[in-house]
């Protein structure tokens, strides 16, 4: 089955982590948010992937490359300008019309059952269907009505100043049947929320909701991609993180250098080659990137380091997010933070 991922976007949000690294690639559990979205898809037979690109997205391709190492066949569409998530899906047309396809976000990090909702879909007879979750904040959200059997009768993109009818939002997770396409123009800026599915409301076409109140985060902004990561780490989502966690809910990747007298304490996760020195402590709801070094005396606490950071003796981290590449001097305190390397923006 065919799929594609949304990962054209600037991801500004996330700014500065996203200076010199696009949404999509940004890690959770030390794996990039792309690879956690195509792992979901394979699962559920989703193995034809067509991934858009604009915004530094030769890093997307150069890392995933044809899909090959995730078990997948990924194809790409490079964009000149944003076209809109529907327009982008326009654009791939000939890639996805031959069947039922899903569209998801590429920076989105979920564990709702796409089997069951495709099984809702071809039940529905739909045309379009939309994964549904109940959230506090509508605002953000394109929100939703349905009636008794779950045909949506009511939509409206990112209510603010409006009258919020609903605190059900699309979590942008869709499936389509190629008859979508026959409402999407060629060559112009169309969205989903904004366009199509008021269209298909105009037009009475069979659009349905599927709600769920299984996870589902759209990793935007620096809060909420924390607390992706530590739901990651605490089990409350279940990803790839490789590896057993131990006991004490340490996960200890491969090759490590670790002084006798560090203490770990979990849930914290150490990715592959990591230094520790002498009388450092990594305390829970830490993890640790891939080839990073940590020096002696220093405390690392609710805090993600990034490939390659380099935190010096000494050093206290406090809810702190350490960018690739990136150093903290010695003995110098960050609480509540971010560190990137200015040469590279992450």
């Amino acid at each position: 089955m065919k799929a594609m991922i949304l990962a054209a976007g600037v991801g500004s949000r996330l700014d500065p982590l996203t200076r010199n690294v696009p949404k999509p690639m940004v890690p959770i559990v030390n794996r990039p948010v792309i690879e956690h979205i195509i792992d979901k898809l394979k699962k559920h037979g989703f193995d034809e992937i067509m991934v858009n690109l604009h915004y530094l997205g030769d890093i997307i391709k150069d890392h995933l490359g044809d899909g090959s190492k995730l078990g997948v066949k990924l194809a790409y569409a490079l964009e000149d300008q944003l076209w809109g998530d529907a327009g982008s899906v326009k654009r791939s047309e000939e890639f996805l019309k031959g069947d039922t396809f899903i569209v998801v976000g590429g920076d989105d990090i979920s564990d709702i059952n796409l089997t069951e909702l495709l099984q809702f879909h071809k039940a529905k007879k739909a045309v379009s269907t939309l994964a549904l979750s109940l959230v506090d904040d509508p605002s953000e959200y394109g929100i939703v009505l349905t009636d008794d059997d779950g045909r949506i009768t009511k939509f409206l993109e990112k209510p603010k100043g409006q009258v919020v009818f609903s605190n059900t939002a699309n979590t942008g997770v869709y499936v389509f049947e190629p008859e979508v396409f026959d409402i999407i123009p060629t060559g112009a800026s169309f969205g989903f929320g904004h366009n199509v599915f008021p269209r298909l409301l105009e037009e009475d076409k069979p659009m349905y909701g599927y709600i769920t109140s299984a996870y589902w985060k759209d990793v935007g902004n620096l809060q909420v991609y924390r607390k992706t990561n530590f739901d990651a780490l605490t089990g409350v989502v279940a990803l790839n993180m490789g590896g057993d966690a131990n006991t004490s809910g340490v996960r200890i990747g491969s090759n490590p250098s670790i002084d006798a007298t560090a203490e770990i304490s979990g849930p914290s996760l150490i990715g592959d080659n990591v230094t520790i020195g002498a009388g450092s402590k990594i305390l829970p709801n830490s993890i640790i990137g891939n080839n990073v070094k940590i020096g002696a005396n220093a405390t690392v606490s609710n805090s993600i380091l990034w490939d390659n950071a380099q935190v010096n003796d000494g050093t206290l981290l406090e809810r702190t997010i350490i960018g690739r590449d990136a150093t903290v001097q010695t003995n110098y305190g960050v609480f509540d933070g971010v560190v990137v390397n200015p040469n590279r923006g992450s």
